[in-house]
């Protein structure tokens, strides 16, 4: 438990029971918890500390759920999971688009909401966790990615073009993107995608990697021609159709390693 000790986590939502619920269950984990019930405290409580995640329920008393997490996304990188009442694949996939790493339908299991915040922060870690998922976290043996126009560093997990722009990935966006830059030239189906980027957590909508890979694509259209990099294959998935090089800390051979 010691781990998660510095690790700060704020819960917004309306239900005051609820919100005890999920704070002392997690605070037995060994996170510090904060509450907020509704937008205005969530955002005084992001003025006055720096959280590592935050919960967000959509329906909130004072702003509209959705709105605040695509304004959570503009204001910072700090991952979001959000849990609501609404369980619907289309909400599940509106939640995505809007910026969130992961959604939970209520009623839901702490069990639960634990494991899905341990994958999130795994994910949004700048090292790799020694549980993490392996397939995702063992390229990052250079320190960047070069491709098209862009350049994304993988310890501290920012996306950069030539010219300097920087544009800020969710965790699940970087996870995604690092899976097509470590695969190039290779058809990638839904199911391989959801599992490099959600790990065991992933429910198999297959709309869902449609939106990731949506997002992904708008925010590299700032300076490439997106849909070309990353191509449909219909009816199957994904190819990344870009050069890939790795750059910074030199590539130790391959050979004879697992």
């Amino acid at each position: 438990m010691a781990a998660n000790r510095a690790q700060r986590i704020l819960v917004v939502d309306d239900d005051d029971r609820l919100c005890r619920l999920i704070a002392d269950y997690l605070g037995d984990e060994g996170y510090r918890v904060d509450v907020a019930r509704d937008a205005a405290a969530m955002w005084q409580a992001l003025d006055e500390a720096d959280y590592h995640l935050i919960t967000l329920d959509l329906a909130l008393p004072d702003e509209d759920g959705l709105s605040v997490a695509r304004e959570l996304g503009r204001r910072a990188q700090t991952p979001i999971i959000i849990v609501s009442g609404k369980g619907d694949v289309v909400d599940r996939v509106a939640g995505l688009e809007v910026g969130a790493d992961d959604y939970i339908a209520k009623p839901f299991h702490m069990r639960e909401i634990l494991a899905r915040i341990r994958a999130v922060l795994r994910r949004s870690a700048p090292t790799s966790a020694p549980d993490g998922p392996a397939e995702v976290e063992a390229p990052a043996r250079g320190r960047r990615l070069r491709f098209d126009q862009w350049e994304l560093d993988l310890d501290l997990h920012e996306l950069q073009a030539a010219d300097g722009l920087q544009v800020g990935l969710t965790a699940i966006e970087y996870d995604l993107l690092l899976a097509f830059l470590n695969r190039p030239q290779r058809v990638l189906t839904r199911d391989q995608l959801m599992d490099l980027t959600r790990g065991a957590t992933w429910e198999p909508y297959d709309r869902t990697i449609d939106s990731l890979v949506a997002r992904l694509r708008k925010k590299l259209s700032a300076k490439s021609a997106a849909h070309d990099l990353i191509r449909t294959v219909r009816g199957t998935g994904y190819v990344f159709n870009g050069l890939v090089q790795r750059i910074g800390r030199p590539v130790e051979p391959s050979a004879g390693r697992p």
